[in-house]
This record gives structure tokens, sequence and C-alpha cells, in this order.
């Protein structure tokens, strides 16, 4: 598998693909480097990976995506592990994600050595789980 950041000729793919995200936004997380592209032996996208900045100054993983025949692979934890020596790199010595506690990612998010740090509660939505790991 190949990590790539995303460029403008990726655009079609995450807007098609990534459900969760105004479109508006893409470009300029494009232009941030803050979206991933995860490709196959044939350089065929299989997934992505989105981050931003809580705060404005805490690398946050707001989504991974990884299409289901790759799953259960080591793709995710992969990127995940590719992310966060990227932020260690820019000087980052804290990462974050949160997941729905409905969702088993968070089991996914514990095993790479993220900790709970509290909950975010929406009306009418599950539990979310904020969770952080150290990087230095």
């Amino acid at each position: 598998m190949k990590i790539v950041i995303a460029t403008d000729s990726d655009y079609e793919y995450i807007r098609d693909h990534d459900h969760h995200i105004l479109q508006s936004l893409i470009l300029p997380k494009i232009y941030g480097h803050e979206i991933y592209l995860l490709r196959n032996e044939e350089d065929i996208n299989i997934g992505w990976m989105r981050f931003g900045y809580f705060w404005d100054n805490t690398p946050f993983m707001n989504m991974i995506w990884v299409d289901e025949q790759y799953r259960s692979k080591g793709v995710g934890k992969q990127v995940v592990l590719f992310w966060e020596d990227e932020m260690q790199k820019k000087g980052f010595k804290l990462v974050m994600t949160s997941t729905l506690a409905n969702e088993n990612a968070q089991h996914f998010y514990r095993s790479l050595g993220y900790q709970d740090a509290g909950c975010l509660i929406l009306e009418n939505e599950p539990l979310e789980i904020i969770l952080t790991k150290k990087i230095v």
C-alpha cells in the first residue's frame, strides 16, 4: 500500500467518496496537505485519511476510510502511524481523534495507544469519545 498526499487531481475522488466534508472545504484541505490517499499496488485509491487541527494547534484526525475489501489487513493502522510520524516531524507532541461510542473504532484507536480524554454529547446522537495520544 502507498500513502500519498492528495493533490488537485484527487478532488473528484474525494468529493465523490467523502460525504462527511463540505465540498467547499475539500480544496483548502488538499492545499493544506490535510488529506492522504491510500492506494493499492496497482495505484488505485482504496481509501483516505483526513485531518485538521483542534483549537488550531493540535492535530486532529477527522476521518479514515478504507474500502471494505482492504479492511482488517493493517491499512488503517499503517496510515495512522504514518500520520503520527508526520505530525511528530512537524514538532507536535500530541494528536487527537474521536469516534462514536457505538462504533468499534474506539477499540482500534485504543489498541494504537490512544487514551480516552473526554466526550461530547450532542442531541439525538451517540456519545462522541475524544481520544488523545502522546507522540514524543
